[in-house]
């Protein structure tokens, strides 16, 4: 069965910080407030091309704090959005927020009008990127909203950001780490990007802020995505959604590691280190299942380029059926 979500999106609602990084109206490409007449127009318009049978369908409300907008408000929106899983034309609903903003009454509201998913903008675990970051939270109230989360039957999801003011790669290790002893359904990474009209554009352009670049964004996330399913976390999304405004050539990007598949990117570094490890430094033939091909291969033959580049060693890629996702077997030729 196939998940889908109706994204509603709610920029900046419910949020008094202004986190550098953040434009939510850029991200979301949204401009507006939504009211519940729009929340019932959205979720018409995809049902009318979503499938009937199977599929798991919920209503997501992202783009800002939901939990955070006043609670009459909340109820407008998530009332409208429950009539339709009443009726039995979604499965659910599902919102993001700030781990500071969850509390008991919160939790009751969401629970009473068919929440089943909730996930929190983790970013960091380090206090001192937080801080840098303006994120208006530490840690510790990240740990304590998910132990409050684990009391109810929502489904958990937790969303980190790689790059940020005075993180490294040491640092987005270990929040992966802290994220995987909090016991989350699944992950989001998300790699810094600078937007425009943020104050992380300001500190780029006075020289304060350095982005990651976008090998090094990808190699990083690679490593991530294989931490935490070794842990048996599912990760949901690498990389932000690409949109006219977030894309290559869109023009609320400053600088950072953008890609409009950033994603397939993380797969072919991760097919990268896979292949290494079964040449062993020699030339040879590799197999993987024939729908990785792509993956394996890499955006513009990258892998089959890079290997080149950097052992000498010729490499040819083919496909075999009787393989699974990310199982490689390799031949001499």
């Amino acid at each position: 069965m196939k998940t889908y979500n109706i994204p509603i999106f709610v920029p900046h609602r419910g949020c008094p910080y202004d986190c550098v990084f953040c434009n939510q109206k850029r991200i979301t490409g949204s401009q507006k407030n939504v009211t519940p007449a729009d929340v019932r127009e959205t979720i018409e318009k995809y049902l009318a091309t979503l499938p009937k049978k199977d599929a798991h369908i919920e209503t997501a409300f992202f783009g800002g704090s939901f939990t955070g907008i006043p609670i009459e408000e909340q109820t407008e929106l998530l009332s409208a959005a429950y009539e339709y899983v009443k009726d039995g034309r979604t499965d659910g609903i599902r919102l993001s927020t700030r781990p500071d903003y969850i509390s008991k009454d919160i939790l009751d509201n969401l629970q009473k009008y068919g929440v089943t998913t909730i996930e929190l903008g983790v970013q960091s675990m380090d206090d001192e990127v937080l801080l840098k970051s303006n994120r208006g939270h530490k840690s510790s109230d990240v740990t304590a909203a998910v132990k409050l989360i684990r009391k109810y039957p929502f489904a958990l999801g937790l969303q980190m950001m790689t790059g940020l003011p005075g993180d490294s790669k040491t640092k987005s290790l270990r929040t992966a780490d802290a994220i995987i002893a909090l016991q989350p359904d699944m992950v989001r990474i998300y790699p810094t990007l600078t937007i425009k009209d943020t104050k992380l554009e300001e500190m780029y352009r006075d020289g304060s802020y350095t982005p990651e670049t976008l090998d090094d964004a990808a190699q990083l996330c690679a490593e991530l995505v294989l931490k935490f399913e070794s842990a048996d976390i599912t990760v949901i999304r690498v990389g932000l959604q690409s949109t006219d405004e977030i894309s290559e050539n869109g023009e609320s990007v400053v600088a950072g590691p953008v890609h409009s598949a950033f994603g397939e990117l993380v797969e072919n570094e991760i097919y990268y280190g896979l292949i290494m490890d079964a040449m062993g430094g020699r030339d040879g033939v590799i197999y993987v299942n024939p729908r990785e091909m792509s993956k394996a291969v890499g955006n513009k033959r990258r892998n089959i380029i890079r290997i080149k580049k950097e052992t000498g060693r010729d490499i040819k890629i083919l496909p075999d059926d009787r393989l699974r996702k990310r199982e490689v077997r390799y031949d001499c030729c």
